[in-house]
């Protein structure tokens, strides 16, 4: 029954010339740091997955925000866990993402053909260090606070547009519930869709072109 449940859908969608192209391919022999980019995609999935479960009960406003992350940490069921997670996902998702771009540096894969691929890396690279600092505010906590405050004010000294900068990063003179809203949004919905997006352009070249090979030793 599944076999031609299969045949029909492969008739009409081409799951087989699919599952060949994107998975069934053969690769160069590599060492371990060639899957930090496998890694870095399945902390995303794993950050995705944890944070819809947290946003059932997150309130979004300074009056709720803080007492919202208390009840997930105590009154919902293994939600300690779920935020233990994320959390730690969050800064692992940071480290693995820098990491891989790193190898891809020193290996010399950024070369042609690969520019392109290089580029969607820088892209993905400034997102997660993006939804990390948006997300980080959404505690509503002092050390949330303050570190939010420093970053924007950090943002506010770049020549010419740093005050336009900070005025839309803050929606305003200072962090109010309109910083929250605005990092919240992004934190959930702007800088996820991207990466999203991004990553799939991202895994068309690499399935297009391959991986790198490990560069040879010089005797």
């Amino acid at each position: 029954m599944f076999q031609k449940i299969y045949a029909w859908l492969d008739e009409r969608l081409g799951l087989t010339t699919i599952y060949n192209t994107t998975l069934d391919r053969k690769v160069p022999k590599v060492n371990w740091w060639f899957t930090l980019g496998s890694a870095s995609l399945f902390l995303f999935l794993l950050q995705g997955a944890t944070g819809i479960l947290l946003s059932i009960y997150y309130v979004p406003s300074p009056d709720h925000a803080y007492d919202s992350i208390q009840y997930i940490m105590t009154g919902v069921s293994f939600g300690w866990l779920i935020r233990g997670i994320h959390h730690w996902g969050a800064s692992l998702m940071v480290l693995t993402v820098f990491l891989h771009m790193l190898r891809t540096f020193f290996y010399g894969a950024y070369k042609y053909p690969r520019e392109f691929t290089w580029v969607t890396g820088v892209v993905l690279l400034l997102c997660t260090l993006g939804m990390g600092f948006t997300g980080y505010l959404l505690p509503w906590n002092q050390r949330a606070y303050w570190a939010t405050t420093v970053g924007t004010s950090i943002a506010e000294t770049v020549p010419w547009i740093g005050p336009f900068i900070n005025q839309v990063l803050r929606g305003g003179t200072d962090l109010s519930a309109v910083t929250l809203a605005r990092f919240f949004s992004a934190h959930i919905w702007w800088f996820p869709a991207i990466i999203a997006a991004v990553i799939g352009i991202h895994l068309y070249m690499v399935i297009r072109l391959g991986i790198s090979h490990v560069p040879a030793s010089e005797d």
